[in-house]
């Protein structure tokens, strides 16, 4: 259930990104492990390896339900919850950003479970959540600089860690809860002059 394109330009990919990992990592790009483990979500690996070799550059669109779930929100709302879980919590699976909304990979079983969980939380913004039935678009193994899905924190490992809908659930409270204190600020001092200088004293210690 792939969509790359193919050309009749044999390329293999696999052996590029196991040798663009030597000597250095960086979070948004997909390692050689990494692509193996998404293609375990095609269902027909062979296929899989086939298309993705003719256009490593371009998306693909992936099932869910299986090897994983993906959870969509806000951007702005998902970066809160990158916050929260790297800061505060265990940290996230694979990330990626499409069409203005952040892409956050998690447990199967978590589409189905976290609707469910948030149901009983109130002001925290409803995610799409894509389980079994459902398809992503995901992002091109190798960056080709067109406009399109990106890798916030890319697939590394031939296992991933993804959380599950307990630690979704978390997150979201969470980042609802830091948008929530960000919009209610009572200033005691009265409003600045429009001529005055104003200087962003919040970091100082």
């Amino acid at each position: 259930m792939t969509t790359w394109l193919r050309d009749e330009t044999p390329y293999d990919v696999f052996r590029f990104l196991r040798e663009s990992d030597e000597g250095r990592h960086q979070t948004a790009r997909v390692t050689a492990d990494g692509a193996a483990w998404l293609t375990t979500a095609t269902g027909d690996r062979e296929a899989a390896l086939t298309r993705w070799e003719s256009r490593p550059d371009a998306p693909a669109a992936l099932p869910c339900g299986t090897v994983f779930d993906v959870v969509g929100v806000d951007q702005v709302f998902g970066r809160r919850m990158l916050d929260r879980m790297w800061a505060e919590g265990p940290g996230s699976g694979p990330v990626a950003v499409h069409r203005g909304r952040m892409m956050l990979f998690a447990a199967p079983g978590t589409a189905q479970r976290l609707p469910a969980l948030l149901d009983w939380e109130e002001g925290v913004p409803r995610p799409l959540c894509h389980g079994v039935g459902d398809a992503v678009t995901v992002p091109p193994l190798v960056p080709s600089g067109a406009p399109g899905p990106r890798w916030l924190v890319a697939p590394d490992t031939l296992s991933p860690w993804l959380p599950g809908p307990e630690v979704m659930l978390w997150a979201c409270v969470r980042a609802a809860r830091s948008l929530s204190a960000a919009d209610v600020r009572v200033s005691i001092f009265p409003p600045a002059r429009t001529d005055a200088n104003v200087y962003d004293v919040s970091r100082r210690r």
